[in-house]
């Protein structure tokens, strides 16, 4: 167990089943995970042995977690090329995912797709595609209890005119379940500006907008181009901000949503096990008070739950218990919801956390 002076002495008590008991119950918007990144390994070998592109030990390897992380994306590569040939492929992979999130008790979840890579592959429509997942999503909301919405994503590795076509398909087939655009995938060899023109006609055909900036350790300017050449309305990772202080304050100001992956497997990958959690930027982000919003960005492959995503904030970043209750606030606000729902989900939420502390940890 990591001990901090930025850890109340209550809380560092609290870590163990309790917390987990409690981190798991708290009604949760989830703000940052990947379609292919939730895949089940069962249904990722079931998938790949119909269309024979992909062997089981390939598989496996994606799965197999050691004392580092591996990153996600040579498995969603090739689920993009090899495996997802059908639209029931993304009505599963959809349905999975959200009856996987709400058995965490997420209630709200906007996740990524990348369309450019599975259209091209698959040879179907984006229309097509678009409506599987959709649908899905919307018998989940009727069956489970969760609000499923889509957020296709740029593939920033691809031209910048496959991300124009991308915005245009949206446009074409746009669905209210459907709210807005991000962009992911190495932010090295695409970095933000490259992509001006897409986000541009995405905010003129009123969709929101999100980006993967300051990733993989990518520079603070990454941040900043996201936000004042992109116009995001909140920003995915963003570790990097904290390396700019003007950069800190006018996040600060704007109120800007950080959706953040407490397992981000680059920091794992790139810091030394004794201290990765101590000088991880989230723990600096905390403490300066950035709008953070904890998340599981690639579950199973990156073998992370929501719970889990939730905890880790207390047990290896230094969020107090009572901390938490800033960072539900935090999704919510964030979430691409109208006003409306926002605040009657606030009280709500509000008063099932002042119980489940209660519940949980009556001497907190």
């Amino acid at each position: 167990m990591l001990t901090d002076p930025f850890v109340p002495a209550a809380d560092a008590a609290a870590q163990g089943p309790a917390l987990q008991a409690f981190c798991r119950a708290l009604p949760k918007v989830e703000l940052h995970c990947h379609l292919l990144g939730a895949i089940r390994q069962a249904t990722f070998h079931e998938l790949a042995r119909r269309e024979g592109g992909f062997g089981p030990e390939q598989i496996d390897g994606l799965f197999a977690h050691g004392e580092k992380r591996q990153g996600a994306i040579p498995g969603l590569r090739a689920l993009e090329r090899h495996v997802l040939r059908r639209p029931d492929d993304l009505y599963r992979l959809t349905r999975e995912y959200l009856e996987d999130a709400r058995a965490h008790n997420v209630l709200y979840a906007e996740f990524f797709w990348n369309p450019t890579g599975v259209v091209r592959h698959s040879g179907l429509s984006y229309r097509v595609l678009q409506d599987a997942i959709v649908q899905a999503a919307n018998d989940a909301e009727r069956d489970l209890g969760i609000v499923g919405r889509l957020v296709p994503a740029i593939d920033r590795e691809a031209p910048p005119a496959e991300a124009d076509e991308m915005v245009a398909w949206m446009v074409a087939a746009r669905r209210d379940e459907v709210p807005g655009i991000g962009i992911d995938y190495r932010e090295a060899l695409g970095p933000p500006e490259l992509f001006a023109s897409a986000y541009a006609a995405a905010r003129r055909a009123g969709l929101r907008t999100t980006a993967h900036a300051g990733e993989y350790g990518m520079p603070w300017t990454h941040v900043q181009t996201a936000l004042d050449t992109l116009g995001v309305d909140r920003i995915d990772h963003g570790y990097t901000v904290v390396d700019r202080p003007e950069l800190v304050q006018q996040c600060l100001e704007r109120g800007i949503v950080f959706t953040i992956v407490p397992a981000n497997s680059y920091y794992l990958r790139t810091l030394a096990p004794e201290r990765w959690a101590l000088d991880h930027p989230i723990r600096r982000m905390l403490a300066l008070g950035l709008k953070v919003h904890p998340n599981s960005d690639d579950p199973t492959l990156h073998n992370i739950s929501p719970t889990q995503a939730w905890s880790m904030m207390v047990e290896q970043f230094g969020c107090s218990i009572q901390g938490l209750r800033g960072l539900m606030h935090n999704g919510l606000d964030g979430a691409w919801i109208d006003a409306p729902r926002r605040e009657r989900w606030r009280a709500d939420w509000t008063a099932r956390f002042d119980a489940l502390v209660e519940q949980h940890f009556p001497a907190a």
